[in-house]
């Protein structure tokens, strides 16, 4: 099992974290907000917190809340990423204040962004086929456009996909292929079609509903998508499966993942590291390719 974290994203800080809490800075601006995994006491001391800050986010319920400014802050902004790979192009992340205490982007996930443009950069097909489900704001599509994939990007939240498609224009790309649709239905469909993707991606949630009300539950349906996109590789071909859900370990993606990567199997942990010398983790994940 590996330990992976994000290098040299420079837009991006988590400075501490601790009693439920993450301090963050994006850009130019620094954040508070609610994390379940940080069930220590934090490095710095509460004052210095709302010093640093210019953003809280209050919870109302387990799923909701407000934002309340400490400083002056914009509801929404821009930050930067460029790939630490060869070659990569600069890409632009527009932010903004949510309901549900997120800000558009999981910084974490840059790890998966170097990993998809060094696999297109390396398996030597013009404009491989790549395919991103529970795409969110699309910032995996937008690094594969960015290297050259010909990109479907799938997410059941219209206005995610809208932000995702804002964040392709910002970063000076076009011709994502846009689908609001439940993943597991879209899954269906593609092998029925035929149709394969030289590179996959997929951050199933814990809990989840499709466009057209669909449940999703992790456990119960995590197996059959699986099942699924497995027969969507191409010959050649890499995919990535993330899992952010508290319990869930990286054996249990090994046990998936296993049959069909073999020994090309990497599996581990995700984390963030602070400034004030915390890990944060922040998920697991399973990755494979034959090229």
């Amino acid at each position: 099992m590996q330990l992976l974290c994000p290098q040299n994203f420079t837009d991006y800080e988590l400075i501490d974290c601790g009693n439920f809490e993450k301090l963050e800075r994006w850009g130019n601006y620094i954040t508070i907000r609610p994390e379940p995994q940080a069930v220590w006491n934090k490095q710095l001391s509460n004052s210095e917190w709302e010093r640093k800050a210019h953003l809280i986010f209050e919870s109302k319920s387990s799923s909701s809340g407000t934002w309340r400014k400490l400083k002056s802050a914009p509801d929404q902004w821009r930050i930067n990423y460029t790939a630490n790979t060869k070659n990569a192009k600069p890409l632009t992340f527009r932010l903004g204040l949510t309901s549900f205490k997120h800000v558009g982007l999981f910084p974490e996930q840059a790890v998966n962004w170097d990993y998809i443009t060094n696999c297109i950069n390396d398996i030597n097909i013009p404009n491989p086929k790549f395919l991103n489900l529970f795409a969110y704001t699309g910032a995996a599509s937008i690094a594969a456009c960015a290297a050259g994939a010909d990109v479907t990007h799938v997410d059941s939240i219209k206005q995610v996909v809208s932000w995702a498609n804002e964040n392709m224009i910002n970063s000076n790309l076009t011709n994502i292929r846009w689908t609001v649709e439940d993943a597991l239905k879209f899954a269906r469909r593609e092998v029925k079609r035929g149709n394969t993707y030289n590179g996959i991606i997929l951050d199933p949630p814990a809990f989840g509903h499709g466009a057209n009300g669909e449940k999703w539950i992790l456990e119960d349906n995590i197996t059959e998508l699986i099942d699924l996109v497995l027969q969507l590789l191409a010959p050649k071909h890499f995919l990535i499966l993330n899992a952010y859900s508290l319990g869930f370990s990286s054996i249990i993606l090994e046990n998936l993942l296993k049959k069909k990567a073999g020994k090309n199997l990497q599996t581990g942990e995700l984390y963030l590291q602070s400034t004030s010398d915390l890990k944060l983790p922040l998920g697991v994940w399973g990755r494979f390719k034959n090229f």
